[in-house]
């Protein structure tokens, strides 16, 4: 049993509304010296001061066991005078989200460190510290993060007076890694440039003779500013954006930017436009895992294997294709709903597409899962332990492989998931076979309920008008992508622009825990391991 699950302070499910209330009272008794609390929506939103931040933010975590899933800064001195540090925490149980707000003062820009108390902390904590030149006092290993050696010192680029389109003058110093000591101890460098199409991304192993003591990941080559990119820019530009984010979850960050805009819009979205976008989401996780799935049959050279879930990828491209003519799934969400019916007349070939793509999987499970060569392989390789799961907050399959029984679908109800029949799997073992079981798995769910939007979808429009959008007003959006729990945050600024956008993809979260899965293991089970997660470089290097 895992932390979250162990803890009796848990609100019951299905008592969202007056869990909140009760949760904002219970946090009020316990802290009488927080400065304002507020509810909008799901969002319990209080603020704290230097005394008591590390305080409330031990006890949301350990006592309420309420797990850390997003840290990030804001430059707000022109309305209020100071910087804010944002620290959210999710009750899973109720549908609530928590954010923290801890104003900085700017004549010092530091903030008590997190680390010590919340693991998870450390890598926000380092972004910030890059992003925004407020120091963490405490932290362990305050190394830079988002920037290498050749980005100078003292360069902010998201306080507000820096340009979006300045060039700084680059420098030369060096970053050192991680160095384990020890006789017979030695180094691997890998990348940043592999080969294949993959992104870059430099890897530093430390071995005593084959087994791997410790892996260090050095991502950000290709960090694109996004969050910089999109300030001041209008609610329509900022969602061409977010489809940018990271190709292969180009739809998830789109729906999850809407989510955010439609909170602060305070409009409802159309049914039939609700049910359309569970069709996409779902073909968007189908497609990711059939990816990934090819992908670890690839890296032990079983070939059939790695054919067949090509293939299957290949047909799920061919449901795309039907459903809008765009692998990628790029301008079918919009703001209020999506851009036209993508489903109208197609209903009967889609569910004839998707019958065929269940029946040619289950028949290639089958033969695969029973393959005892390539279960040796891939059993007992990469574990990701349960506690290490749940501390750094990995989510999605990789979680749920390590027996984190989580999903946003389930947990954060959104679009018309409640209203649908799917079953969460969960594995325990926290190996490749797990995180390939519940890919495989997941498929199948994913199946189901593309098949049940088909059966169930209404008629009606597919959009409505969210119009003039308050000023500095702001919003999170949860959603489960392939790759596991996705939060983006708005706060609106003047005319339908944007003042403050923050992207937490899943892959920020599991990058370190790939880096544990892999202890122990030898160099040549990287790839596989590696493959196992699939995790995002793009969707990390914002």
């Amino acid at each position: 049993m895992n932390k979250q699950e162990s803890n009796s302070n848990k609100i019951k499910p299905n008592e969202s509304h007056a869990g909140i209330t009760a949760l904002q009272e219970e946090v009020h008794a316990r802290f009488p010296e927080l400065a304002k609390s507020e509810i909008h929506g799901n969002t319990l939103y209080l603020e704290a001061n230097a005394a008591s931040y590390q305080t409330i933010c031990k006890d949301l975590n350990g006592q309420f066991a309420f797990p850390l899933v997003s840290m990030f800064a804001s430059d707000d001195r022109a309305r209020t005078g100071c910087f804010n540090i944002h620290t959210v925490f999710a009750n899973r149980q109720s549908g609530i989200l928590i954010s923290v707000a801890l104003p900085i003062d700017p004549s010092t820009c530091a903030f008590p460190s997190l680390c010590d108390l919340i693991p998870a902390a450390a890598l926000y904590e380092r972004e910030i510290h890059d992003l925004f030149g407020l120091r963490p006092m405490g932290h362990p290993n305050p190394k830079r993060l988002v920037f290498h050696g050749n980005w100078p010192k003292n360069q902010y680029p998201l306080r507000k007076e820096f340009p979006a389109d300045q060039r700084p003058d680059f420098t030369d110093e060096k970053i050192e890694f991680t160095r384990i000591d020890g006789e017979g101890v030695y180094e691997i460098p890998v990348g940043p440039v592999h080969a294949g199409i993959i992104e870059p991304g430099h890897f530093r192993f430390s071995l005593a003779g084959e087994p791997i003591l410790n892996l260090e990941a050095q991502l950000y080559f290709v960090h694109k500013g996004i969050e910089k990119l999109i300030e001041g820019k209008t609610i329509e530009h900022g969602f061409y954006l977010s489809e940018r984010i990271s190709g292969d979850e180009t739809f998830t960050n789109s729906l999850t930017y809407c989510q955010a805009v439609e909170k602060i819009a305070g409009i409802q979205v159309p049914a039939r436009a609700s049910y359309t976008r569970v069709l996409f989401a779902e073909l968007e996780r189908v497609t990711s895992h059939l990816g990934d799935l090819a992908g670890i049959c690839q890296d032990v050279a079983y070939g059939f294997a790695s054919y067949q879930f090509k293939m299957l990828r290949g047909w799920s491209y061919r449901i795309a294709d039907e459903l809008c003519g765009m692998r990628f799934l790029r301008s079918v969400n919009t703001p209020g709903g999506i851009r036209r019916d993508f489903i109208h007349g197609k209903g009967k070939n889609l569910t004839r597409l998707l019958t065929e793509l269940k029946k040619e999987l289950t028949e290639t499970e089958a033969i695969v899962m029973h393959n005892s060569l390539f279960i040796d392989r891939i059993e007992n390789t990469g574990i990701l332990k349960n506690k290490i799961a749940v501390d750094l907050n990995a989510t999605g399959p990789g979680g749920r492989a390590s027996g984190v029984d989580f999903d946003v679908r389930k947990a954060f109800p959104y679009e018309v998931y409640a209203a649908l029949s799917f079953e969460v799997p969960v594995q325990s073992d926290g190996d490749v076979s797990s995180r390939m079981k519940v890919k495989l798995a997941e498929c199948f769910q994913s199946i189901s309920l593309m098949q049940q939007v088909l059966e169930r979808i209404p008629q009606g429009i597919v959009k409505e008008e969210i119009g003039i959008l308050k000023p500095y007003h702001s919003a999170y959006g949860l959603t489960e992508a392939p790759r596991g729990e996705n939060i983006h945050y708005i706060m609106t600024g003047e005319n339908n622009t944007i003042l403050r956008y923050k992207v937490r993809t899943p892959s920020f979260c599991s990058w370190p825990a790939l880096c544990h899965a892999v202890s122990g293991n030898i160099v040549p089970d990287f790839p596989l391991i590696n493959k196992s997660f699939n995790l995002s470089y793009a969707g990390n290097d914002l």
